[in-house]
């Protein structure tokens, strides 16, 4: 059962991710101070400076606060969970987006916007939510191997050099794209079967929001806490670049375009030792084997008091 949470008696610290994409820092923080300082116990803001992880915030916020607010996007949301599902004791989590996509507050069902979201807050239930994890790390909507982690790299590059606008993004990965010229070999240890794969893209998915907004199926499996994984067919730049195009237009059909497997875990090795993997939008590098699975009710969030109705 999901019980009401009372603010008035919290200890509250929100953190402030001032890279997020729609995020203006000083913005959001004079509307908490508006919003929410008023209607809990104490209140603080936390804004990493420019070497500061996080997770650590978080993880030392969770020692002496009983609401961590992460305002930012996806990424910012999976740090502050990661701190909350190692080791966050009682800590209840909120989330005001502030990112680009915001799949995790869509999820949630919190609201789009920081009003919104903020709002919920004034009023909410705490919900138990599960996380997916990659060898301990958190995720929240998905994490890919292959052309995406690259895409993610041409994107930074471009951002670092012309500044941070949504058309480098796209340039980005019509560059990946192109010049993808070799497929990875991928091999998934799923329900005692080994399955080997030759692929220019791989994602196991998290958030259902995500896979909604582009026709692909495995939502309900979300739902139930197992895990979709898509192997795309396509082993080249360009099979993928329509792929991607038919994709966007939601034309996407069963067998198509990815072959989907759904488990409760999956190992996954590829042909190299260590790989570029892309995680709720950030991208670092993994040793091999990735093993992925689900962690249960690993946090404690809160959303809307009224239960949204399917």
């Amino acid at each position: 059962m999901s019980d009401h949470f009372d603010l008035s008696r919290a200890r509250v610290a929100a953190i402030l991710n001032r890279k997020a994409g729609r995020n203006d820092s000083d913005g959001t923080g004079a509307l908490l101070d508006e919003k929410i300082a008023p209607a809990c116990a104490s209140f603080e803001v936390l804004r990493p400076g420019k070497h500061e992880s996080l997770t650590d915030i978080a993880a030392r916020a969770a020692k002496d606060h009983d609401l961590l607010i992460a305002v930012g996007g996806d990424g910012t949301q999976a740090a502050v969970a990661q701190a909350l599902a190692d080791g966050g004791g009682d800590t209840v989590m909120g989330v005001i987006p502030g990112g680009t996509f915001n799949y995790f507050a869509r999820d949630l069902g919190v609201g789009e916007t920081q009003e919104e979201a903020i709002e919920t807050l004034l009023n909410a239930r705490i919900a138990p939510v599960s996380v997916g994890d990659m060898n301990g790390k958190v995720f929240l909507n998905n994490i890919s191997l292959g052309a995406y982690p690259e895409i993610l790299e041409r994107r930074e590059e471009a951002y670092r050099r012309f500044g941070r606008r949504r058309i480098l993004a796209y340039w980005a990965v019509l560059r990946a794209l192109r010049d993808l010229r070799h497929p990875m070999k991928l091999t998934a240890h799923v329900g005692g079967k080994t399955l080997e794969f030759d692929t220019a893209l791989a994602f196991v998915a998290q958030s259902e929001t995500q896979l909604e907004s582009f026709g692909l199926e495995g939502a309900e499996e979300v739902k139930r806490d197992r895990l979709p994984l898509f192997i795309a067919k396509a082993k080249n730049g360009r099979a993928l670049i329509a792929a991607a195009l038919r994709l966007a237009l939601g034309r996407t059909s069963h067998g198509e375009d990815f072959e989907l497997i759904i488990a409760d875990d999956f190992v996954i090795n590829t042909d190299a030792p260590t790989r570029h993997v892309a995680h709720d939008g950030e991208r670092s590098r993994v040793p091999a084997p990735l093993n992925l699975t689900i962690r249960k009710d690993a946090l404690r969030v809160l959303v809307p008091a009224e239960p949204k109705s399917d």
